[in-house]
């Protein structure tokens, strides 16, 4: 029989790709999540039978011992980028990272590959790479030869980064950003689930690997290359950090004021702490290449999912070779 691999958060950005790529590896693969009936998409990744939603509550150890039994691999891809009703960060981040371990350890799984975050710290002022840290070390506690994974901000076809921003260029000539001097180092999606998948197959070390693509660019600039993408001129505007903590913190406070009617997805006061610090693998650290995996530049991805952000959506290359004819 095939090898079993339970991927948490499996229907996720990053989780779908890995389970693609392992299904492709010819493992069966078990996708652990909250609402398994809203994760069938997943299936047509591999032959029938192959990939199967299942669910799983981080939260509780029953869940995930049922979620791993029997498999020969565990990949942990569970991370929230705000706070939203029970999911708060603490016990999806840290509680519930630690939790998959120390289970995967009591269930003498072979492998653990755990998607964290580059720039978690423990004395971070914010919760979200604080707690990113802080499920490191209890992953590290209960399974010491895990793979730790640190990418930078990931870019693909189902981002939260370039898409949100693109599509806040339909509605105004100004795009305002925080943090326009803050530098990031993108990295692919499947760049990011090539490297989880070595980990499961055993071909990387176990230890932590901070994953970055290509190019290194402040925010100010990533904006102003996707706007050349998507073909649109507009306004970059900067954010004062003080301007933009006031901001942050008038969503947020809607947010508490509406029970939750009004869910703050445009900016928090945790994203504008970690706006202040830049995103880049640091000097000496591990990464894609030590796992032979080349960096995926951003310029061959993001037309090919950008386009619909254009006026012209897919006719805007027709368009612009016709300007070029002759009467």
């Amino acid at each position: 029989m095939s090898q079993l691999v339970t991927i948490f958060g499996g229907s996720g950005f990053v989780g779908r790709y890995v389970a693609r790529r392992m299904a492709k590896q010819g493992w069966r693969v078990r996708v652990a999540v909250r609402r398994p009936d809203e994760a069938i998409f997943v299936k047509p990744y591999g032959t029938v039978g192959q990939v199967e939603p299942v669910l799983a509550n981080i939260r509780d150890d029953a869940s995930v011992a049922a979620a791993m039994l029997g498999a020969d691999a565990v990949v942990n891809c569970v991370g929230i980028l705000g706070e939203v009703g029970p999911n708060k960060f603490d016990p999806v981040q840290h509680e519930g990272a630690e939790r998959i371990a120390r289970l995967a350890a009591a269930a003498k799984i072979p492998a653990l590959v755990h998607l964290s975050a580059i720039g978690a710290d423990e004395d971070s002022d914010s919760d979200y790479l604080r707690t990113k840290a802080l499920g490191e070390a209890g992953v590290l506690e209960h399974f010491p030869c895990a793979i730790i994974l640190r990418p930078s901000i990931i870019f693909g076809t189902e981002d939260q980064f370039f898409n949100r921003f693109a599509s806040m260029t339909r509605m105004s000539p100004i795009l305002p950003i925080a943090g326009g001097a803050t530098k990031f180092q993108p990295v692919y999606v499947d760049d990011v689930a090539t490297a989880a998948v070595k980990g499961v197959l055993g071909q990387a070390e176990g230890g932590v690997y901070e994953l970055g693509g290509p190019e290194v660019a402040d925010f100010r600039s990533l904006m102003q290359n996707m706007l050349g993408v998507i073909q649109r001129k507009r306004i970059v505007l900067n954010l004062p950090f003080f301007a933009a903590r006031l901001l942050a913190g008038g969503f947020d406070l809607a947010q508490t004021l509406s029970l939750g009617i009004f869910t703050n997805s445009i900016l928090t006061r945790q994203q504008v702490r970690a706006l202040a610090h830049d995103n880049v693998v640091a000097e000496g650290a591990r990464g894609l290449a030590d796992l032979d995996i080349q960096a995926t530049p951003m310029d061959n991805v993001l037309p090919e999912y950008l386009w619909p952000f254009r006026a012209s959506g897919q006719y805007a290359a027709i368009k612009s070779s016709a300007k070029n004819l002759r009467t």
